[in-house]
């Protein structure tokens, strides 16, 4: 199980789901884009704005309408909280001025310039969302604390935003919230038997708007279908069979995905026994192997990055 749920990190994006200590982290950070693939933000440049951003590309689908107006969403928040992201490396400014950058690139002028002011106001509001949380209580109860730290936000956002604006940008993550504390509250409510609390977490399961219902059951069928994958592969099926099982319950584009990483895996273990053959030959040939030749071995088998992982099997 351990196993297959690490191979799924590099299939599944990230997704808000039920229990505290994501609770906590939801409300605390940027809202993440629902899980499942997502398509590819325009090209920027070769370059990563810093050296943590190495390998990523920036993300949010900036778009406008047919009469070339801005379209406020949450992929443009997804926009602004990717640079923002970068603040430690690179003072405000100069994130700042890569996203106004970034906005040029991929807008006309008109709706670059909007998208810009709605920048300001979102810098602005996440300066004063700080403020506001540094007043707010300390509180033992969890979701009373994620509660007020929503109530907050929510308060706030009409000094700096248009009430289409805050629809657009957070309307998606506060659903998100609210429903993820209103699951820790039914887990923290001792006076229900578990019958009932089964029943109202249905309940909070089909209030969900039919998106975010997909998102939060997306890990768990994927899960179960490579759960099927490994039970297909002991009774020998093939690649072929696998492929095709993957592609009618996902997609054929998410089947070879999940196709690729089976390769990447099965590389991984076969160079994995090769080292620790040749490991073992070396060791028995002398005292032990010398650091000298260890690392060429390594080297002979593993990128410098992958190096790192070997520490659990030397």
């Amino acid at each position: 199980m351990n196993a297959t749920r690490s191979r799924l990190r590099k299939f599944l994006r990230p997704a808000a789901a039920a229990g505290a200590m994501l609770a906590v982290l939801y409300l605390a950070w940027p809202p993440q884009r629902p899980a499942g693939p997502a398509p590819a933000p325009p090209q920027a440049d070769h370059f990563a704005f810093v050296r943590s951003m190495e390998g990523t590309r920036p993300d949010g689908q900036v778009k406008t309408d047919s009469a070339e107006r801005l379209l406020v969403d949450a992929e443009l928040g997804y926009l602004f909280d990717y640079y923002l992201a970068g603040l430690g490396e690179k003072d405000l400014l100069a994130v700042r001025t890569e996203i106004e950058r970034e906005l040029d690139r991929r807008l006309r002028p008109a709706p670059a310039a909007e998208a810009k002011r709605l920048l300001a106001s979102y810098l602005a509001y996440k300066r004063a969302l700080a403020d506001v949380e540094g007043r707010l209580p300390n509180s033992a109860d969890m979701a009373a604390g994620a509660r007020a730290r929503l109530a907050a936000m929510q308060q706030l956002r009409p000094h700096y935003f248009t009430p289409q604006q805050i629809a657009g940008l957070f309307g998606g993550a506060d659903a998100q919230a609210a429903d993820t504390i209103a699951r820790l509250e039914l887990a923290a409510d001792r006076s229900l038997t578990e019958a009932e609390r089964q029943a109202r977490v249905a309940a909070l399961d089909q209030q969900l708007p039919p998106a975010l219902r997909e998102q939060r059951a997306a890990p768990t069928r994927v899960l179960r279908l490579e759960q099927s994958v490994q039970q297909l592969r002991a009774q020998g099926a093939g690649d072929n069979e696998i492929y095709r099982l993957r592609s009618a319950a996902l997609s054929p584009e998410a089947a070879s995905r999940l196709a690729e990483v089976d390769r990447e895996d099965a590389d991984w273990k076969r160079r994995i026994a090769l080292y620790q053959a040749e490991r073992r030959q070396l060791a028995a040939a002398a005292a032990g192997p010398s650091p000298h030749r260890a690392q060429v071995l390594r080297d002979a088998y593993f990128k410098p990055e992958e190096q790192r992982r070997l520490g659990a099997y030397e």
